[in-house]
């Protein structure tokens, strides 16, 4: 059995291969939760992609589709892997309708529930992965919801790296541990 640290960030870009290195990180553990933090989408590509995801993981592990990560990893019993924060960003940014707040009053929501999770992992009972999007290396984007996005989940990312013991930057399927 591999040891792997207590909290893990695993960042990089669309497809690059982060989802899969953090179930490998979890793959001897029977008995991880694994929670599926953002939106359902009513679409064939979506239902596709959970469907691959769903066939990697090991059939021990349990799922479960929450928006409340906090909660989540305080309820869980072992090792926890969440995938991923930009999915789950948008579900709190939605299910609270605030994508046409004043910047302010959406740093406000998104810095108190991101204290939450951080909280959280402070307390974890097993290991915790914790899959994001690397999302600040391209262009401005031209809508404001594209901005907020960016700028809010840069900010996430680099809160939940400060309490990870270890961040895991993939690239073209490659891992480096920063």
């Amino acid at each position: 059995m591999a040891d792997i640290a207590r909290v893990v960030l695993v960042t990089g870009g669309v497809r690059s291969g982060k989802s899969a290195h953090a179930e490998s990180l979890l793959a001897h553990e029977p008995h991880t939760t694994y929670v599926a933090a953002g939106p359902s989408y009513d679409d064939a590509d979506w239902h596709a992609r959970i469907a691959r995801h769903q066939e990697r993981r090991p059939t021990s592990w349990s799922t479960l589709e929450t928006s409340d990560l906090a909660a989540a990893v305080a309820g869980a019993t072992g090792p926890v892997l969440i995938d991923c924060l930009g999915t789950w960003l948008d579900a709190i940014l939605s299910g609270a309708e605030l994508w046409e707040a004043p910047a302010g009053e959406i740093d406000d929501f998104v810095g108190a529930r991101t204290d939450e999770v951080v909280a959280s992992l402070a307390t974890a009972v097993g290991p915790v992965v914790i899959v994001t999007n690397e999302v600040g290396l391209g262009v401005v984007p031209e809508h404001r919801s594209g901005r907020l996005f960016r700028d809010l989940l840069g900010t996430i990312n680099q809160r939940i790296a400060a309490a990870s013991d270890e961040v895991h930057l993939v690239v073209a399927g490659r891992v480096l541990k920063l």
